[in-house]
């Protein structure tokens, strides 16, 4: 059986010299208070840096060239004139200056590519991220839609678009609506499949547990994951609308009352600059064309950098410490004796007759008739294999389920410390969110990776205080995320820190911490020690151990680990195909087991010294055993 009371010794502590404050991988990066801005700035590399020197040069020039030279329109007599002193770009067949031309039409180039950049990455962002979320009719109209501009074909489309609109009325911004309007569609579909993917994550079921609101869900949890992908949509539809602008306008269908780099080479064709060789009247327009591109795809590549933390080159003095640091972590202080008297206790949370059924072709009933009763401070054992309807009871108390998965009967009541009785199953959406957390909070299965990458822990951890407790202050709700990280032995620095500079185990505790930040009367936790090393979870469980002795509160503990919930629980409820096969003490169930399937998964454990059920406690036969055989000898007699 697991041990979560080793000797002293055997606890990896941190050295006496070690300075206060460090915990985890070792000395924590960044200083105390330093500004979390900083952390979202990419490491300089030189793919970035000539990418923003193309780009800016060239906005530079499109902004502030038409103001320095003279006007494009005026008409000479020196046609078809080399590059020179007086003229930089020569002259076109008529005598205008090329350069004056060049500068008015990267302005209105610019210009429609930055207007479709921005309508069609919000276009899609709308029909993408939002169908996706909120799922049914919504997604199916927006997915229509989406799909029917997609099979038309673009480029006809825009002709014939452009076609129609007349000829004084097709201005810059009328092009810019038209490309806009035909290429959104695509980044929409890939927006969507990667929202379908978001919503599913825990660190999103950790903000409706929250009780964040869906606008806030979508902004805060959801949109940072997409930035990298709506990034390079817009930098797309910027390259895309510029191109698309450049052929319109050599078919004849561009804006008629402004210059862009388009017009610029219609008109060079049709002066035949290619048939004189007038290289200053094609060359530069197309040369400013793929400057942009190539230094917007330069950009882009360090889109990904900039976004995601994980992809961001640390300084060599910070690898260095991180390669020395260990996940030494904090040695957690012991934990009192729990009480096992469970008929002391006031009920806390009732659980009668609940069904939860996955509606289908095939209705499956992965909970049946379970009924439970959790006494205020208690802690209560969940055990079963895979597939016995653990986490699905544990999500049906909390009305995280979803379709297919239906609560057919039955009944969950919460019984408040002020004597109020609240049903669960009945609670109104605004009710259900101002009661999770707050009195009832959850620790996800594999909650290591229930925190959202990009966004630091100090921001998670705040955003349950901002959306339940709206008056706190900023300085408070920084107060008091620095309060709930001491109590789970995490250095409140780590508050900067993103959730991959943190190990395993200290993930595992700032999950516990978001539970505990609003002292909630009941934690459901679900396989919160999965994936982690024993050391690890030797010390998350003395916590938890410690927490309740000192908080107070209650915790639904699940897991496969039957021996693990003898040594921590108070009571234990052993389920099976759905049902609860077996409720007693974790005393009884150690010794006295009635059905036989709880003797099974006893027997299940080896020894590390002993026959298999004796665990690890003394390295002989359990007690169970030795209970059967003396039975079985006065039987005998």
């Amino acid at each position: 059986m697991t041990n979560i009371n080793p000797p002293a010794e055997a606890v990896d502590s941190a050295p006496p010299d070690t300075p206060a404050g460090t915990t985890g991988t070792g000395p924590v990066p960044r200083r105390a208070g330093s500004s979390g801005w900083r952390s979202l700035m990419p490491r300089w590399s030189p793919k970035l840096g000539i990418g923003l020197g193309l780009v800016v040069s060239l906005a530079l020039f499109g902004v502030l060239g038409p103001l320095l030279v003279g006007d494009p329109a005026t008409v000479r007599d020196i046609g078809m004139t080399p590059p020179s002193g007086e003229f930089w770009l020569g002259t076109t067949q008529t005598g205008q200056d090329v350069l004056a031309q060049l500068a008015h039409s990267t302005r209105g180039s610019l210009q429609i590519g930055l207007l479709v950049g921005i309508l069609a990455t919000v276009l899609s962002a709308v029909f993408g991220v939002i169908g996706g979320y909120v799922g049914g009719a919504v997604d199916e109209g927006f997915s229509l839609l989406s799909n029917v501009m997609l099979v038309i074909p673009g480029l006809p489309l825009v002709i014939v678009i452009a076609g129609f609109v007349p000829v004084e009325q097709r201005g810059w911004w009328t092009i810019a609506v038209v490309l806009a309007i035909t290429g959104w569609a695509a980044s929409a579909r890939v927006l969507r499949a990667q929202t379908l993917s978001l919503r599913n994550r825990d660190y999103v079921a950790a903000a409706k547990v929250a009780g964040e609101k869906p606008w806030r869900i979508v902004s805060v949890e959801i949109l940072p994951n997409l930035l990298p992908l709506m990034a390079s949509q817009f930098v797309f539809a910027v390259i895309l609308a510029i191109l698309s602008e450049a052929g319109l306008s050599f078919l004849g269908l561009g804006a008629s009352n402004s210059s862009t780099l388009g017009k610029m080479l219609f008109y060079a064709q049709n002066g035949f600059a290619l048939q004189y060789e007038a290289w200053w009247w094609f060359g530069p327009p197309g040369l400013v064309i793929a400057l942009f591109g190539c230094g917007l795809s330069l950009i882009n590549f360090s889109i990904d950098e900039i976004i995601n933390p994980k992809l961001r080159t640390a300084p060599a003095a910070t690898r260095r410490t991180r390669r020395s640091g260990g996940d030494r972590g904090r040695a957690p202080r012991p934990a009192a004796a729990p009480g096992r008297d469970a008929s002391g206790r006031d009920a806390v949370l009732t659980v009668e007759n609940l069904n939860v059924v996955y509606q289908g072709e095939k209705p499956t009933h992965a909970v049946k008739d379970v009924s439970l009763t959790l006494g205020r401070g208690e802690i209560l054992g969940l055990a079963g294999e895979s597939g016995c309807g653990k986490t699905t009871l544990a999500y049906a108390i909390n009305r995280l389920h979803r379709p297919p998965a239906e609560v057919t009967s039955g009944s969950v009541v919460f019984h408040d410390r002020d004597g109020k009785d609240i049903d669960l199953l009945a609670l109104e959406k605004e009710e259900l969110r101002a009661f999770r957390w707050s009195k009832l909070s959850m620790v996800f299965q594999g909650a290591m990776n229930a925190l959202n990458p990009v966004i630091s822990v100090g921001a998670q951890l705040e955003d349950v205080l901002t959306t339940h407790r709206p008056g706190m202050s900023a300085r408070e709700r920084r107060a008091r995320c620095e309060e709930v990280l001491r109590l789970v032995g995490v250095d409140p620095r780590r508050l900067d820190s993103f959730p991959h500079e943190l190990s395993g185990g200290m993930r595992q505790r700032v999950m516990i911490a978001m539970a505990l930040l609003l002292d909630p009367q009941v934690m459901i936790m679900d396989e919160p020690t999965t994936a982690l090393d024993v050391v690890v979870q030797r010390g998350i469980l003395k916590e938890i151990l410690r927490f309740r002795d000192e908080l107070g509160f209650a915790v639904v503990f699940i897991t496969h680990d039957l021996p693990l919930l003898l040594e921590l629980s108070d009571r234990i409820a052993v389920m099976r195909d759905g049902e609860v096969v077996e409720y007693a003490t974790a005393e009884e169930i150690h010794r006295r087991p009635r059905h036989p399937y709880t003797r099974t998964l006893l027997d299940s454990f080896p020894s590390l010294t002993g026959e298999r059920g004796a665990f690890v406690r003394t390295g002989e036969s359990s007690a169970r055993e030795r209970t059967d055989d003396t039975v079985k000898e006065a039987g005998t007699r």
